[in-house]
């Protein structure tokens, strides 16, 4: 998709041509692209300061520096995270769109802070891998999105994620049944972002992607029509980590693990998230929580933050 017109055109132009071509690709939110722009925002005052006013001007000592500027500044190694995959997508786009010859944020990475209770992944790290993932080409960019937002917002496997058919969804009730080892059958609420996410997939990609072969029941269909297989789940996510960069090894059990860590530091009871889980046993998660007399559905809305409006 060619969004920029100009040639002559400086950082700002860029910018703005950027973010009106991520608008228009489907699948990513007004919030996203709010945050974007912010960061985007505090990224064009850096390169003005440092003299910096066109993007062959850019180098990748300038892009380091912006990062390591926010650090000094106080923010959080999230926070430099995910302003790193705005000014990335910013620089893909520019090589893209014939701008500039090389991506020189290609090589700049985030540093990797370390992580509460094992794998599960901060709040703000797990919104920056959403957003990378909604950055592909279309119909994937909101399949992969709509995949990566179940995934963190119900904590499903990605064999429950892939193995889910469209009667599964109930989206006038906000849920989702999910099918678990030995055929264990739960229902799972959905929060506002992640029936966004669905709502998006569902009624702008899925359509194409159904129309290339046999499309079926499955809600994540591949290239071909036929539903999303197990391996390709796992690339989706490997995918949208790269271009997140983030460098820390990451599975659809982190997400899982996330989605558990988010909602029991959120005051979750332990039983609700073993129920939310499909875990035969307390014992996996009792570690981690307090009990609350909650229903697992107010506990998910006031506990998981893809639950919020």
């Amino acid at each position: 998709m060619w969004c920029f017109g100009g040639q002559n055109e400086g950082v700002d132009g860029v910018v703005g041509a950027y973010l009106a071509c991520v608008a228009g690709e489907g699948g990513v939110g007004r919030g996203t692209v709010a945050a974007y722009r912010g960061d985007l925002r505090r990224y064009l005052s850096w390169l003005r300061g440092r003299g910096v006013g066109s993007p062959e001007g850019v180098r990748g000592e300038d892009v380091t520096a912006f990062a390591g500027a926010l650090r000094e500044a106080g923010a959080a190694e999230a926070s430099v995270a995910r302003a790193l995959v705005a000014v990335r997508g910013l620089h893909r786009f520019a090589l893209r769109e014939g701008l500039v010859a090389v991506d020189v944020a290609r090589d700049v990475r985030p540093g990797v802070p370390k992580s509460r209770r094992g794998e599960a992944l901060s709040v703000e790290r797990v919104e920056a891998l959403l957003a990378a993932a909604s950055t592909g080409a279309a119909p994937y960019g909101p399949r992969d999105r709509a995949l990566l937002e179940l995934l963190y917002g119900t904590g499903a496997r990605v064999s429950e994620a892939i193995g889910a058919d469209l009667d599964d969804l109930d989206l006038s009730a906000r849920t989702v049944a999910l099918v678990g080892p030995g055929g264990r059958r739960r229902v799972v609420p959905l929060g506002v972002p992640v029936l966004d996410a669905l709502d998006v997939y569902l009624t702008r990609a899925r359509p194409e992607l159904a129309a290339a072969g046999p499309g079926g029941a499955a809600v994540f269909l591949n290239a071909r029509g036929g539903r999303l297989s197990r391996q390709s789940g796992w690339a989706v996510l490997r995918g949208a980590a790269a271009r997140a960069g983030l460098s820390e090894p990451i599975s659809p059990r982190t997400l899982r693990r996330s989605f558990a860590t988010h909602l029991l530091d959120g005051g979750a009871d332990v039983r609700v998230v073993q129920e939310l889980l499909g875990h035969s046993s307390v014992s996996t998660t009792r570690v981690y929580g307090r009990e609350t007399p909650d229903g697992p559905r107010q506990v998910y809305a006031g506990s998981h933050p893809r639950a919020l409006d």
